[in-house]
Order: structure tokens, then sequence, then C-alpha cells
């Protein structure tokens, strides 16, 4: 069977810490978003991008964004978004889903490629990155298994931990967790944007690695902290050290 690997990028323009976060410009002309789905597109496994658009007059604006870029979207429900990234998979006829959460300007570029291939070669129902900094991480899910984790899940694991269900019945999935190499391991450090703080770190990372934008590398934003202790002590209250999957 051909496999169809579809991007679904939830958005919606709220948030009491910080107001439309996806919108958030990180120079004079690039917007988080801007940045994901420029990213994005610098990759042939991925056949489409669909925008999982907030239901909401305050969302429109993310119309135009579609529209800029040239790729699809939905509306749906504001609470329900695990069923947004259900109904983009569906728009783009995805045998799987590709996602990233629209506040998180970068994702670990140079591991897609491989989970990719592993989803596949493995018969995975989801791939996921850990253990990287926070917000640099990537999930790739079947369509299936997003189709399932929703039937079966509470509201709960609808909301925006859309990653509840398969995380809290491990053994319902198949699923490979693919970690860095271990100097990249580095989940001391936070590279997503949540608070103004998160802001100000991203537009500085931005203005350091213009020239290689969209594709900002794990380990030249881990160099690039490492060299700035006023960059990480700015985000560390928020820092949550964690892994998310602990499915091996």
């Amino acid at each position: 069977m051909s496999r169809r690997l579809v991007a679904a990028l939830a958005c919606r323009n709220n948030g009491s810490r910080l107001y439309g976060k996806p919108l958030q410009m990180l120079n004079d002309s690039v917007t988080i978003l801007d940045q994901i789905i420029a990213a994005i597109k610098q990759f042939s496994i991925i056949d489409e991008i669909v925008l999982g658009i907030s239901e909401g007059s305050a969302n429109t604006p993310f119309v135009d964004v579609a529209h800029k870029h040239g790729v699809s979207y939905i509306f749906g429900d504001p609470q329900d978004v695990l069923m947004r990234l259900v109904q983009c998979g569906r728009m783009g006829r995805a045998t799987d889903v590709f996602r990233v959460t629209t506040e998180c300007p970068w994702f670990a570029y140079d591991l897609l490629e491989t989970a990719w291939r592993d989803h596949v070669e493995r018969g995975n129902d989801i791939t996921v990155t850990d253990r990287l900094p926070e917000g640099l991480s990537f999930e790739i899910y079947s369509q299936e298994s997003l189709e399932r984790s929703h039937a079966l899940g509470t509201s709960a694991d609808r909301s925006e931990f859309c990653s509840n269900y398969p995380r809290k019945h491990p053994h319902e999935f198949k699923t490979q967790v693919v970690v860095p190499a271990r100097e990249l391991q580095r989940m001391d450090l936070r590279v997503t944007v949540d608070y103004p703080e998160d802001l100000i770190l991203s537009r500085e990372i931005t203005k350091a690695h213009g020239a290689s934008m969209p594709l900002v590398s794990v380990k030249q934003i881990v160099d690039f902290l490492d060299s700035r202790p006023d960059l990480k002590d700015l985000v560390a209250p928020f820092v949550v050290a964690e892994p998310l999957w602990d499915v091996f």
C-alpha cells in the first residue's frame, strides 16, 4: 500500500500567558507558523500540510496563512484538538500524520527521515522522538491510531494533550521512541513558546541562525543556548525536564 504522510498543524489564537502564539513574530517578517511550514516543506516525504484551525472568528487569520503558503485547512472544535488532527488527516487522504505543535518553531529535522523509514518498515502505529530539549520533538501516527485514540479516549485525551490515550495504554499500540545522540539529550533546555520569555529566547536563536533558517539543527540550538546562560536562566522556571514517552 502506498503511504501518504500529511502534516497536521493545530492552530488557535488563545493563551492567557501569551496570546496568539503561532502568529508571534520571530523576526520582522517570519512568524512561528511561517517558520514551521517553511521547514516542513523542505521534506519531500511529507505529501501535504493541513492547518487544523479552531472554530471562532479570532482564528480567521490562519486562513490567510494557509492561502499565503498554499496549504490546506479545516475548521474544527476548539477543545477537541485530537479530532482536528483526525480531520486534517482525512482532508489530506493520509495514511499517516506528522504532528508538531504550533508554538514550537523548530524540531529535530535530522531524525525525521529515519523515524519515517522505521515507522513504515516496522509497521509502527506511532513513532515519536523524546529526550530532546523541550519543544524540539515530533510525532508520527498512523491515521488509524489517531482515529482509534479519539474513539476510545476521554474528553481530556482529546484536548491539547492529545497523545494522552496511547501513552496511558501503551499495550494497545506499536510505538517506537526515537532518541537523539546522548549529547543532544538535553531535557534541561527549553525551546517552545508559551511565555513572553520563551519568545525572547526564540528570537535570539533566529537572530543568531538566520542563515540556517528554516532548518536550524538541534546541535546548533544546543550549542547556542550553552553559550547563552542568560537565556537559559530566563526560561529555567518553565523547564519540564521529564520524558513524555516511557515506551521502550
